[in-house]
């Protein structure tokens, strides 16, 4: 398992939901990736997608300026 960083900080939206899936896309099962977004939106979109996509959450926090998102390809 590897744990792959993207800073997605400052993009709009879908910015960080496309980062977000091609990261999944390139990833083996198992691998973790962390994802930075300061749009607010990021918060509940990435919910929704993990749940469509079937992809584990493992964390979601809203550290006021920053959103950090663990997501686990399954």
């Amino acid at each position: 398992m590897k744990e792959i960083h993207i800073d997605a900080k400052c993009l709009q939206c879908p910015g960080p939901i496309v980062q977000l899936f091609n990261a999944i896309k390139s990833a083996e099962p198992g691998d973790v990736v962390v994802v930075e977004a300061t749009d607010k939106g990021f918060y509940s979109d990435v919910q929704a997608w993990c749940k469509k996509t079937k992809n584990e959450l493992l964390s979601l926090e809203d550290k006021g300026d920053v959103i950090v998102a663990k997501v686990k390809k399954v």
